[in-house]
């Protein structure tokens, strides 16, 4: 199939790079040319866009979409002052999505994913990262991935999975929680990875979490089956996440408000992508910006994300996050575009998707606006004309 007529958009570190009079082959699932139209060679089966404007396939980099229940009381409860660390040490926050997600079926989560996961496909979302995470026991664990990849199943949408056990200590493990990282994290990894249902692993590094030594462990045990890693780190505090995942390759650390100047340098080292978590700080009404100038300035690629999860980021707009980035961060649109595309596959560790170039898999977003700006410029509006995946209209 080629694409005519269009205008193809990319965001570079100048800004947006837009190539008007364009056009885009496809041949066994991937770009085979991508450029000016006059330059096409003769020939093919040709579809008109009627010169709408193309991007990369938009990469949502860090989600929590599998789980049971909601907390909307939570929410009312933070409304009347309540902490996040106040609600997770009564009982509440984590833990009372484990109790719904523990008595849920797969069918039942499954059936909940997907309607969350239609939400992200309506705004040109192709690529979707899920966390494991709120099972805290070897069962649920597994049964939430084993959803996760039922999703790529069931939509034309492409999975990548994280192990996320280490996310809260359970109360059965309250006065073990060696144990707990022995016989749930990591041997929940080991039985994940030798399923095929795990492409990374991830960890909660923070004061009501996980501490970077604990996360040392789980990380060396990853390194030796050949996980990559990621981290959830300086999210409430600063206890230096960031620098011992870059120490360890982490692909990407998330969050990020608490970021110090170790952290940046560490990253910026490493080449560990930074992802943005907008919808997190916009639902606990944080006032610490991710510092994002010292990002810029160390070359740290900037990533974005939902975060879907039941509590801190009930979010399922891509389209809104990147708004969020750039008004509650104050990133470009075109960092905001680069931060679901490019950087954002690159948080996944992946490289054959997030731009639009020959070899790259044809998964694309084909859009009814002038100027990739108004991506994150609107709120409340999807101008998605067509989502294109595996070179398939879908």
């Amino acid at each position: 199939m080629i694409l005519t007529d269009v205008t193809l958009a990319e965001a570079g570190p100048d800004g947006f790079a837009l190539t008007g009079d364009a056009a885009i082959a496809i041949e066994g699932g991937r770009i085979a040319f991508a450029g000016p139209a006059a330059d096409l060679p003769p020939g093919g089966q040709r579809r008109s866009m009627g010169g709408r404007l193309v991007t990369a396939g938009l990469i949502d980099c860090h989600t929590h979409l599998v789980f049971g229940g909601d907390r909307a009381r939570e929410f009312d409860m933070r409304l009347n002052g309540a902490s996040y660390e106040e609600i997770a040490r009564a009982g509440g926050g984590i833990l009372s999505t484990v109790r719904a997600t523990r008595a849920a079926d797969e069918g039942a989560l499954l059936a909940a994913a997907l309607r969350r996961a239609d939400h992200l496909i309506a705004e040109g979302v192709t690529t979707v990262e899920i966390k494991s995470g709120y099972g805290l026991d070897l069962e649920t664990e597994l049964r939430m991935l084993r959803v996760a990849r039922r999703i790529g199943q069931e939509r034309p949408l492409r999975i990548v999975t994280t192990w996320l056990a280490a996310h809260a200590l359970p109360p059965e493990y309250r006065d073990d929680r060696a144990g707990y990282i022995d016989h749930v994290v990591i041997a929940g990894m080991e039985a994940a990875h030798a399923e095929g249902l795990v492409d990374a692993v991830d960890g909660f590094c923070e004061g009501i979490a996980f501490s970077p030594e604990e996360m040392e462990r789980i990380f060396d045990r990853a390194a030796a089956l050949g996980l990559p890693v990621k981290l959830h780190a300086e999210q409430l505090s600063d206890l230096g996440g960031a620098a011992m995942a870059a120490r360890h390759g982490a692909i990407s650390a998330d969050h990020l408000e608490w970021l110090g100047a170790d952290g940046i340098a560490a990253m910026a080292g490493a080449g560990t992508v930074a992802v943005l978590l907008p919808g997190a700080f916009y639902a606990l009404r944080e006032t610490r910006m991710p510092p994002v100038q010292g990002l810029r300035d160390a070359g740290v690629p900037i990533a974005l994300a939902t975060d879907c999860n039941p509590g801190t980021s009930p979010l399922t707009s891509i389209l809104l996050a990147m708004n969020m980035g750039a008004t509650l961060f104050r990133l470009t649109p075109a960092e905001c575009l680069a931060g679901v595309t490019a950087n954002a596959a690159r948080a996944l560790g992946l490289s054959d998707r997030g731009r639009i170039a020959p070899g790259m898999l044809a998964d694309l977003a084909v859009w009814d606006i002038a100027h990739p700006a108004e991506l994150a410029y609107r709120i409340g509006y999807n101008p998605l004309h067509a989502r294109i995946i595996g070179g398939d209209l879908a």
